[in-house]
């Protein structure tokens, strides 16, 4: 995609976001970004979409497509997230990207791995290199006899952070700010170059849980 204006969507974490992304010369500048309590997703996402289309001159039929980050994280947020996204893409015809919160947290820090709170003792852990690209759910006993993390890990979470220096002495942790809608716009570029797209009628979440467990990473 050489030009035109994306949505962004990121429900997985505890303060969601919605950002539009103006597609210039293969790159993107962002519009508009405006976050969202978590708990307040329900009642306030759509509404927010719309308050954001209008505050930047943009239409939904403007848009050329929408980025979704599609997990892990909290499934609830997940859920709401994705089916306003498929709501729009399908009444629209727009085409949707989905990326991984771990991935897009990765490539923020410039980390080899990044971790995140699956709560229950567990944490959901992504891993990168020329190998190909793992994302897991974890336990401690688990990272442990892996040797642990190997390389840099990327976090935006102060708990995960003290936990896994707690656990695993002295990893080289990268402490970034959460991502956003607005950093999922950019990161998605290469998908919407390569024509990744995902199907909007099986749209689903990336839970790391239950079936989705311990599966090949999405990007």
């Amino acid at each position: 995609m050489e030009s035109g204006i994306l949505l962004g969507v990121d429900t997985c974490g505890g303060v969601g976001s919605i950002a539009l992304g103006r597609i210039v010369d293969g790159r993107a500048e962002l519009v508009g970004e405006t976050q969202i309590a978590g708990g307040e997703l329900s009642v306030w996402l759509v509404r927010g979409i719309a308050d954001l289309l209008v505050s930047a001159g943009v239409k939904v039929l403007d848009l050329a497509g929408i980025v979704a980050v599609a997990g892990p994280g909290s499934f609830t947020g997940i859920r709401i997230g994705l089916a306003a996204v498929k709501a729009i893409a399908e009444s629209a015809g727009l085409p949707v990207v989905t990326v991984s919160r771990l991935a897009l947290l990765a490539e923020s820090a410039k980390a080899e791995c990044a971790a995140l709170d699956a709560h229950r003792g567990q944490f959901y852990c992504g891993m990168y290199g020329p190998g190909g690209a793992r994302e897991m759910l974890l336990t401690a006993g688990e990272i442990n006899s892996m040797g642990g993390l190997a390389g840099r890990v990327a976090v935006c979470e102060e708990t995960v952070a003290q936990l896994l220096e707690e656990l695993f002495g002295e990893p080289e942790l990268i402490r970034v700010p959460a991502p956003t809608a607005g950093d999922a716009i950019h990161f998605s570029l290469q998908k919407w170059r390569t024509g990744d797209l995902a199907d909007v009628a099986t749209l689903d979440g990336h839970y790391l849980r239950g079936a989705d467990a311990k599966v090949g990473a999405r990007s």
